[in-house]
C-alpha cells in the first residue's frame, strides 16, 4: 500500500492517525483536533480506511461537520469480514484511491481508526501499516480505568516503536474525576520516563460521554409509559433498585441525572427516585407499574420505560451503551473543540507533523 503525499503550497505536514485503546471515546478527539487545526488555518481532510458497518457514525459526523463531500470508509470490517471479502489483493488500490480523494486540497488528513483497532489486520490494514502507508504520525487516544490502563498505553506505544511508526503522543481522554490526580501524578510520569510523550489529560464530561435516554431506549427497547418529550436528557449514572427503600435512599439522593433500574413491581423505589434528580426509570420484568408511578412520572416529565428483560440483563446491556455525538449536537461539538484547546497540547501534535 503506497499513497501519494499531498501537496498544498508551502504547507507540508504528515497526516495524523488516531489510534485508540478499546472502549475509549476517540470521535470527540478527532472532531476537536480537526476544528482546532482548521481554526489555525490548516485545510483538514478526514479519511477512515476501515469503517464500522455500512453506516459509520464517526465518518458521518465528520462529513456533516467538516465537509459534505468527504469520502466515506471504502472498506468495512465486522466480526465475519473474512467470509465477506474474498479478494484482499484489491484493498490497497481501493484505499489509495479513497485517500487521494480525501487528501485533495488538504494540508493534513486525519485518519480514523475502527472501533476494534486491530480490525483488518489480516489484510495488512492494521494501524501501523496504515500509518506508514499514508505518511502519518500516530496519536494514541487512551482510556483510564485502573492501573492496567498505563500498561495498555505502554504496550501500544511499544508496538508502534517496533514497527518504526512516528508517534505524535498519547492523549488520555474522558478520565474519570476520581482518577484525574493519579493519571497526572502517576501514569503520565511513568510514560514519560519511557520517553512516551503525553500531550494531554482530558477529564470526563457528561456533555460528551453521558448517553441520552433515547440512546438507552434504543439499546433496551421497551415501551415508553411517560416522559416521551424528555428523551434528550443525559444519564450520568445508573442505580439498581434491588435493595430496601431505606438502603436505596442514600444512593438515590447522591446520584444526579441517574437512570434507576428496578422491577416494575417496585412502586416504592420508583416513587422515591421521582423525588430526586432522575433522568429516567427503567422498569424491568415486563411488569406494569402502579398507576401512581405513571402519573407521578408524567407530572415530573421523567421518562418511564418498561422493558421485558430482567434487572440483571438490562444493567448488562446498559453498561455497553455509549453516547455518540450527532451532527446536530452543537453542545457536544463545542465541548469537543474546547477540550482540545484547554486540556491538549495540540501545538506539540502539530510540531510532530511538520516535516523537515
Amino acid at each position: 500500500m503506497v499513497a501519494d503525499k499531498q501537496e498544498s503550497g508551502e504547507t507540508r505536514l504528515k497526516n495524523l492517525y488516531l489510534l485508540h485503546t478499546p472502549g475509549v471515546d476517540h470521535t470527540s478527539v478527532a472532531l476537536g483536533l480537526a476544528l482546532q487545526f482548521r481554526d489555525e488555518g490548516y485545510r483538514v481532510g478526514y479519511f477512515k480506511p476501515v469503517g464500522d458497518g455500512p453506516t459509520d457514525q464517526e465518518a458521518v459526523l465528520m462529513q456533516r461537520v467538516l465537509d459534505p463531500e468527504m469520502v466515506m470508509p471504502p472498506f468495512t470490517a465486522g466480526p465475519s469480514y473474512l467470509s465477506c471479502h474474498q479478494r484482499p489483493s484489491l484493498l490497497p488500490d481501493l484505499l489509495n484511491q479513497a485517500y487521494r480523494q480525501a487528501a485533495t486540497h488538504a494540508d493534513l488528513v486525519l485518519l480514523g481508526c475502527p472501533a476494534a483497532p486491530w480490525a483488518a489486520a489480516a489484510y495488512r490494514a492494521d494501524p501501523a501499516s496504515l500509518a506508514l502507508a499514508f505518511n502519518a504520525a500516530v496519536l494514541l487516544v487512551a482510556r483510564v480505568k485502573n492501573d492496567f490502563s498505563a500498561d495498555e498505553a505502554i504496550v501500544y506505544n511499544e508496538y508502534l516503536a517496533m514497527r518504526n511508526v512516528p508517534v505524535a503522543g498519547t492523549l488520555f481522554n474522558n478520565v474519570p474525576r476520581a482518577l484525574l490526580a493519579k493519571t497526572r501524578g502517576v501514569y503520565v510520569p511513568l510514560l514519560e520516563e519511557r520517553n512516551i510523550p503525553v500531550v494531554g489529560v482530558i477529564p470526563a464530561q457528561a456533555t460528551i460521554t453521558a448517553p441520552t435516554v433515547a440512546e438507552i431506549h434504543e439499546a433496551l427497547g421497551g415501551e415508553i409509559l411517560a416522559g416521551e418529550n424528555n428523551l434528550h436528557l443525559r444519564v450520568e449514572d445508573v442505580v439498581v433498585g434491588a435493595m430496601t427503600i431505606e438502603s436505596a435512599l442514600t444512593y438515590l439522593r447522591r446520584s444526579p441525572n441517574k437512570a434507576l433500574v428496578t422491577g416494575g413491581d417496585r412502586a416504592d423505589m420508583a416513587l422515591a427516585a421521582l423525588e430526586t434528580s432522575t433522568a429516567a426509570i427503567i422498569l424491568t420484568g415486563g411488569l406494569y407499574p402502579d398507576v401512581k408511578v405513571i402519573a407521578r412520572a408524567r407530572d415530573a416529565g421523567v421518562p418511564l420505560i418498561l422493558v421485558h428483560q430482567d434487572t440483571y440483563a438490562a444493567v448488562e446491556r446498559l453498561n455497553n451503551v455509549t453516547h455518540h455525538i450527532r451532527p446536530a449536537d452543537h453542545e457536544a461539538i463545542a465541548a469537543a473543540r474546547n477540550n482540545i484547546g484547554t486540556y491538549c497540547r495540540w501545538p506539540d501534535i502539530l510540531a510532530a507533523l511538520r516535516e523537515s
